[in-house]
């Protein structure tokens, strides 16, 4: 005896759910664990996932040499010598960190990565390396199901004004609660 199931003669329409764009801040810079941790967990379950760090330096790793965690999350690191702490860049850094800002736009738009960390970003803004308005441009022109992280303190407001969700991590006033 032989099984058989039917197939609708309607054509079935593919929903694609649409990607958010959720936006983690905090004052201090301690805070990545909670990103970090979303991302392993997704990446873990098969999803492919990219973490760019684009203030982030010291290990002349670039997008040429991404480290790669299990199958499934890429991360990536400025090709520099240093971590960034300021706007004050000579000429081969700028171009450094335009460069790895043009590998991951270009990677998102190609649809590679189901979810993409930007970590630091607003400092990138901030320090006038990359353009909010090149930021706005990418996240409205991503692939619609793609999901995108922003992290940083002092995200820009007009960043905040579309994104999805906001997460603004705090340190309790609560000091000396004990358990």
């Amino acid at each position: 005896m032989v099984s058989q199931l039917e197939t609708s003669t309607l054509a079935a329409t593919p929903h694609a759910i649409e990607g958010l764009v959720q936006v983690f801040t905090c004052s201090h810079r301690s805070f990545f664990t909670n990103v970090i941790a979303q991302a392993l967990r997704l990446a873990g379950q098969g999803t492919p996932v990219l973490i760019v760090q684009f203030l982030k330096g010291g290990i002349a790793q670039g997008h040429e040499r991404p480290v790669q965690l299990g199958q499934n999350l890429h991360w990536l690191r400025c090709n520099l010598p240093r971590c960034i702490d300021s706007a004050e860049l000579d000429a081969i850094e700028r171009q450094a960190l335009q460069t790895l800002w043009q590998h991951t736009k270009t990677v998102v738009n190609r649809d590679d990565y189901a979810l993409v960390v930007l970590d630091e970003l607003s400092l990138a803004i901030e320090f006038g390396l990359i353009a909010e308005s090149d930021v706005l441009e990418f996240l409205r022109d991503r692939p619609s199901q793609v999901d995108v992280i922003l992290t940083g303190p002092r995200m820009p407001e007009a960043i905040l004004e579309i994104a999805d969700q906001i997460t603004e991590l705090r340190r309790s006033q609560r000091s000396n609660y004990r358990l």
